[in-house]
């Protein structure tokens, strides 16, 4: 767990480390990267912003293509949604009434509220929120959204979540101040998707100790 999160608080130092060890292959690595954060509902942790913020200031030195990894990216984040929300098909609406070992309900419920106020547009909007964009394309697929439809809101959230934050990335990433306080960013963004998630297990916790006691 340490050197996990090592990983995520110095991802520019791990992503500068790889792009000189594993060269051309870089690109799959961070493919699997967006493809688990997005695809498998057991990874919300994953560090999908500040990774493709940083990868854009990598390609404004050069040492990746941002055109290329931004397509690339788009493609697996678009998968990874694909899959999400084939798994909630499958499950369905008794992913509710139901405890999965695998899946923080509690944030699970708060998406699905999520949706019931935003409709397809949380398919857009929750790319751009840590542990909302994990859990929205399943909640899509347990409320039987139209494949047509999800994928329209997929693909347009996916360019706007890559392509914004890999041009961000690419135009500001290399600026001092803000490669000075990275470490500080990465934080933010990693509380961001952390606390919920954390706050979850520990409700589960104090819940199942008072239920225990009761």
């Amino acid at each position: 767990m340490a050197e996990l999160f090592q990983l995520v608080l110095h991802i520019d130092q791990y992503l500068g480390v790889w792009v000189a060890q594993y060269g051309a292959w870089i690109y799959l690595i961070l493919a699997l990267i967006i493809f688990g954060e997005t695809g498998l509902v057991v990874l919300p942790f994953l560090p999908g912003d500040s990774l493709l913020f940083i990868a854009g200031a990598f390609g404004a030195s050069g040492l990746l293509d941002p055109v290329l990894l931004g397509g690339i990216l788009i493609a697996a984040a678009i998968l990874g949604n694909t899959v999400n929300y084939q798994v909630g098909r499958f499950i369905g609406p008794k992913v509710f009434s139901r405890d999965y070992r695998f899946l923080d309900r509690k944030a699970l419920i708060k998406t699905h509220a999520f949706y019931e106020r935003h409709g397809g547009k949380t398919i857009v909007l929750s790319r751009f929120l840590p542990l909302f964009r994990t859990f929205a394309p399943f909640v899509a697929g347990v409320a039987g959204m139209r494949w047509l439809t999800f994928q329209l809101y997929n693909a347009l959230g996916a360019v706007a979540w890559i392509a914004g934050l890999i041009t961000l990335g690419y135009f500001f990433g290399n600026v001092p101040i803000i490669k000075e306080h990275l470490n500080t960013i990465v934080l933010i963004g990693v509380g961001a998707a952390a606390v919920p998630a954390a706050g979850g297990v520990l409700w589960k916790l104090l819940r199942g100790r008072k239920t225990g006691s009761a």
